[in-house]
């Protein structure tokens, strides 16, 4: 039997063909392979980096100074500040003021019988005194002259509180130096020896038996109702008067003759009543050297034109007050302050 391999398909290696590929396939080198290309994303923009604050930087606390010698404090927005004469000023203008009205008014009366001065020449001495000392010293005082006027003015609310008694004492002062001046030189004359008091008494205001009138009537003069009375209204529309010409809202500058005016209208009525105080200031002045008896009536003559002038100051501020404070003539510089202001003051 034969031992021959069995047949196989054509085209088959033979086992020795099939190693010599494999030797052959194995000495080739292999062919390199190139990487796929990898698609890389497109750069992102470049962000900047977030700011870092700074650091907060450490600082010791400071003490303020403080002076033991200065007092401020603050004066807010939209206040109205008055800058005008201090104090001093216008108390020294109030007492020269009344001091000329005195004066020139009584000094004119006492002589009025030997110069031959009737009331008219009385009435306008007090009427252009008052006019003149307006205009010298009204834009520093307000030009008061009179108590009265003080009172009413501040009951009107056109001045401060605060100045009503030193004023009040201003005019006092005043008027008791012009009556000191005049009584001294009434002692000069040897006519009036030992007379000086009652030839002062002829100035001086009363009402009954030393009312003016009471000369021609039998000493029968006016009550102290009839006198109180008369004393009362002429103060008041006094007082009126001023109130109305120095209004902000008025032309002021016709204000010293229109005040003196009235004071010479007022006088005229009022003299064959009480020899006209309208003024209590005045009434002291008067009294200072008289008799005993202008003293025990002098309240009559401070009560009257006070009660006057606070009939007219609360029907004014009823139905004309002004919408801004004033001083009466007294010149202020007013101005509204824009930021808070911090004022200094030393001590």
């Amino acid at each position: 039997m034969s031992h021959d391999n069995p047949d196989q398909p054509t085209g088959t290696p033979a086992p020795e063909d099939v190693s010599a590929a494999a030797a052959a396939d194995a000495a080739a080198p292999a062919a390199p392979v190139e990487p796929a290309p990898v698609e890389t994303p497109a750069a992102a923009a470049p962000v900047p980096p977030a700011p870092v604050p700074p650091a907060p930087v450490q600082r010791e606390a400071v003490e303020p100074e403080v002076d033991d010698e200065v007092d401020a404090y603050v004066v807010p927005a939209g206040t109205v500040v008055t800058a005008g004469p201090g104090l001093v000023s216008r108390v020294g203008a109030e007492a020269f003021g009344t001091f000329f009205l005195v004066l020139a008014g009584l000094g004119t009366a006492l002589y009025a019988q030997v110069t031959g001065a009737g009331a008219l020449a009385v009435a306008l001495a007090f009427g252009v005194a008052v006019l003149a000392g307006i205009a010298a010293v009204g834009h520093v005082s307000g030009g008061h002259f009179n108590p009265a006027v003080t009172f009413g003015a501040a009951l009107a609310g056109r001045t401060s509180w605060k100045d009503v008694v030193p004023y009040w004492l201003a005019q006092l002062v005043g008027g008791a130096a012009a009556s000191c001046v005049l009584y001294v030189v009434i002692t000069t004359l040897p006519a009036l020896d030992k007379n000086e008091k009652s030839f002062f008494s002829s100035v001086a205001n009363g009402y009954e038996a030393h009312s003016p009138i009471a000369a021609q009537t039998q000493g029968q003069g006016f009550s102290w109702i009839g006198a109180g009375l008369i004393e009362l209204v002429v103060a008041a529309v006094f007082v009126g008067v001023i109130l109305a010409v120095t209004d902000r809202r008025s032309a002021k500058g016709n204000a010293p003759v229109a005040i003196g005016l009235t004071l010479s209208a007022l006088i005229l009525v009022a003299m064959p009543v009480t020899n006209a105080s309208l003024n209590p200031a005045r009434s002291v002045a008067a009294a200072l050297f008289s008799e005993s008896w202008a003293w025990s009536q002098i309240w009559l003559f401070c009560v009257a034109p006070l009660v006057g002038a606070a009939i007219a100051a609360l029907v004014y501020r009823a139905f004309a007050a002004e919408p801004i404070e004033d001083n009466l003539l007294e010149e202020d510089e007013v101005y509204v302050t824009t930021d808070d202001v911090v004022v200094v003051e030393g001590r």
